[in-house]
């Protein structure tokens, strides 16, 4: 797997980048009060599709989510699939894996 470097902005979304390719994804976020995050959107250029970028940052995401105590409402689609393989990560979600969220 390619070397990904993965930062946290303060704009609401984490950037994946690999040094080399031309292009960045992201998982953007919104702040949804205190101690609670959505994960609203992961999205990768055609330069970076199949080089594991996009679920390193959901996985950046949950790392971070657990160890700042927060929880996350997984409303982007690629979040919640990537969930539904991995219901370990049920301590920081605030579904089930598979759930539908309301609305």
């Amino acid at each position: 797997m390619a070397d990904i470097t993965i930062t946290r902005e303060d704009d609401g979304r984490y950037v994946a980048r690999i040094a080399g390719i031309d292009g960045e994804a992201e998982l953007s976020f919104t702040h949804r009060g205190p101690g609670r995050i959505s994960a609203d959107h992961t999205g990768a250029p055609d330069s970076l599709r199949g080089t594991g970028v996009a679920a390193a940052l959901v996985e950046r995401l949950i790392a971070d989510a657990r160890a700042e105590q927060t929880s996350i409402i997984p409303l982007c689609p690629y979040v919640r699939a990537r969930y539904a393989r991995n219901p370990d990560w049920q301590d920081v979600m605030t579904t089930a894996p598979g759930e539908t969220l309301p609305g």
